[in-house]
């Protein structure tokens, strides 16, 4: 029976591989073929065609037919618009509205199946039956919660579509007529996904066991394929906006789609989105399993809801942690194509926007880690570590005020007068991105320190290495810590563009911290003794709303992130190349901005409650499954 379980896992696995490099293929090979054919028409139009007129790529810098008309030179007048009252009147924040939700659902329901696909091979891969089936019915109830979120997600994108073509005709023109077959490949791997996700399902408790099972698990694999290129394929558009490519400097098409994908911004952005989305779906999922641990009536359902918690949100933990280091590769892939573009954003009128920032991120950061001080609660033994939280508390709130500092202050024409000027002579020596990726780095180590304590909360170690073990950990981080302080501090005295390398010693030290720290930390735990079980169900109320804390903020923070990517444009709807002339092409106020953001988080979070009471309706089987299986015997030899 094992030799058959064996040979099922593999032909599994290699269907699986079979299946998803045959779905890859066919996206790819008509995205790389496209070079090929692109040099062939160049060939072609130098023999045969001399008067095939060709320019050179914006970016790129390689010759190429010219495939295309040029971008068109509009007027205030071929914007049409709805009569609405102010601010209505104005497309963009139609727009902008739609589209920020279609992203908040659209990153949901890209999370989710991830964190589902994790969840279930890890319940296959789990020896304990009970606990097998506790981690099935959690992926379970996690596809159900976010299938509401799926039609929602279609019905937002099909109004943005709609809206595009009604509200800025003339470039969603252009725009397509640039990515018209990678429209058409968007719309069948939509289609796809769909197929796959209502078979991912629907078919779950049909394919519960055996070689069903593995069939169904590599179903969730193919679902997160789909869902990725999906991704991608839309956020290549936005980065030609930011970042065009494949175009001359009239905006000509050069008959090479693979350059107009593959922008200078495509790839940080998509590593981004993916870490984000993670963060952001773990976030909801948390905030749905507090709200259901809030209005749980028995402990047997605080138990599960507080167990889903925590799982939901150490996924979000997982994935916040590398966040900021995909960000920093955002930015510094955004001043290498075009540096006032990153002055604008990082020291021009959006400057201001990135304290806001600051607050959110410190506020994620925070609720992270008072949410791992109260889950200590859970745990017998765990008084030991908390006369460190005090010390870590401070650490993280000496980093966060540093992160917070501005570097120049608002102020009337006469304050500036009366100081000599912009810069502060005292507050200008602050705020500089030296100091501040010291603080974001002593924040993640901060947190990472805390997690490692929450991991031993009920252990004992037992091995003999042990006391080597603790030295190593602790001159780990102290080095880490002391490097990462010293390159903040000396980053004051070289010139900039010497300073941005520097930060790679930072990231270095703390990534190290993170991988080789946790390793050394699970290899000491192994044969430990446990000193007690966790009691599921005893914590705080109050870690609950830590758990909407991360949620809400993360939302905030992807609405502020959204406009700040966007409006880094000004008035171009693609970056010096199509201008944009409509009467509201003019930067919005901080205090505007702000408040179209706050509007759009709230509308979301409505949205997300309903979505909430739906799952309601049909969660509590996951629950009474749960309950049936924990009061089921455990037989010989199984672990408790």
């Amino acid at each position: 029976m094992k030799a058959m379980s064996r040979n099922i896992r593999v032909w599994s696995l290699v269907s699986l591989g079979s299946m998803v490099t045959m779905l890859v293929l066919a996206v790819a090979i008509p995205l790389f073929s496209t070079p090929v054919m692109a040099q062939e028409a160049v060939k072609a139009a130098t023999e045969a065609a001399p008067k095939v007129e060709m320019a050179k790529d914006i970016y790129y810098k390689t010759e190429g037919p010219v495939s295309g008309p040029p971008v068109p030179e509009l007027k205030a007048s071929d914007y049409p618009s709805y009569n609405l009252p102010y601010p209505l009147s104005e497309n963009r924040i139609l727009i902008w509205s739609i589209a920020q939700q279609h992203l908040y659902f659209g990153s949901f329901v890209l999370a989710v199946p991830i964190f589902c696909m994790i969840i279930e091979l890890v319940g296959l891969l789990t020896k304990d039956p009970v606990m097998s089936k506790k981690y099935d019915d959690l992926a379970h109830l996690m596809v159900k919660i976010s299938l509401t979120a799926y039609s929602v997600t279609a019905i937002l994108g099909g109004l943005l579509i709609f809206s595009f073509i009604t509200l800025y005709p003339d470039f969603f023109k252009y725009l397509s007529s640039l990515f018209k077959p990678v429209m058409h490949i968007y719309a069948l791997l939509f289609l796809a996904e769909s197929g796959t996700l209502y078979i991912y399902y629907y078919g779950w408790d049909r394919m519960t066991h055996g070689f069903a099972k593995w069939v169904h698990a590599s179903l969730g694999v193919i679902l997160n394929v789909f869902g990725t290129v999906l991704m991608m394929l839309a956020n290549s558009w936005a980065t030609f906006m930011m970042s065009p490519a494949g175009v001359d400097e009239k905006g000509r098409y050069l008959g090479n789609l693979w350059h107009v994908m593959h922008t200078a911004l495509w790839n940080p952005l998509n590593v981004h989105r993916i870490i984000g989305n993670m963060v952001f779906g773990g976030g909801i999922v948390a905030a749905y399993a507090a709200y259901k641990f809030l209005s749980s009536k028995t402990q047997e359902e605080k138990a599960y809801y507080d167990w889903m918690g925590y799982i939901a949100m150490f996924m979000a933990v997982a994935s916040l942690i590398p966040l900021p280091f995909a960000g920093y590769w955002l930015m510094r892939e955004v001043y290498g194509f075009r540096q006032q573009m990153g002055i604008t954003l990082m020291g021009g009128i959006m400057a201001w926007l990135f304290i806001i920032q600051a607050v959110l991120i410190g506020a994620l950061f925070f609720s992270v880690n008072y949410y791992l001080f109260n889950g200590m609660e859970r745990m017998k033994g765990a008084e030991r570590y908390q006369k460190y939280i005090k010390y870590i508390l401070f650490l993280t709130t000496v980093a966060f005020l540093v992160w917070l500092t501005p570097h120049t202050l608002v102020m009337r024409p006469a304050e500036l007068k009366a100081i000599g000027g912009q810069q502060h002579p005292v507050i200008g020596n602050f705020g500089v991105m030296s100091a501040k990726n010291g603080a974001v780095n002593t924040m993640i180590m901060t947190t990472i320190i805390a997690f490692l304590m929450y991991q031993r909360s009920n252990r004992i170690i037992t091995v003999k290495w042990a006391t080597w073990g603790n030295a190593a950990l602790i001159a780990m981080f102290t080095v880490a810590l002391i490097n990462n302080w010293w390159v903040a501090i000396y980053g004051y005295y070289i010139p900039a563009n010497v300073r941005v390398g520097l930060s790679v010693p930072q990231v270095v030290g703390t990534l190290t911290t993170l991988f080789v720290g946790s390793g050394i930390n699970i290899a000491m735990m192994r044969g430990s003794k446990l000193t007690g079980p966790i009691e599921w169900g005893k914590i705080s109320v109050r870690s609950q709303y830590a758990m909407f804390a991360l949620a809400v903020s993360f939302t905030w923070l992807m609405a502020l992130m959204g406009y700040i990517r966007s409006s880094v444009r000004l008035f171009w709807h693609v970056m010096e190349v199509f201008r944009d002339n409509s009467p509201w092409a003019f930067t919005h106020t901080i205090g505007f901005a702000a408040n179209v953001m706050s509007l759009n988080v709230m509308a979301f979070w409505l949205f997300v409650l309903f979505v909430f009471w739906l799952g309601e309706l049909t969660s509590k089987h996951a629950v009474a499954e749960a309950r049936k299986e924990a009061r089921r015997p455990v037989m010989a030899g199984g672990s408790e």
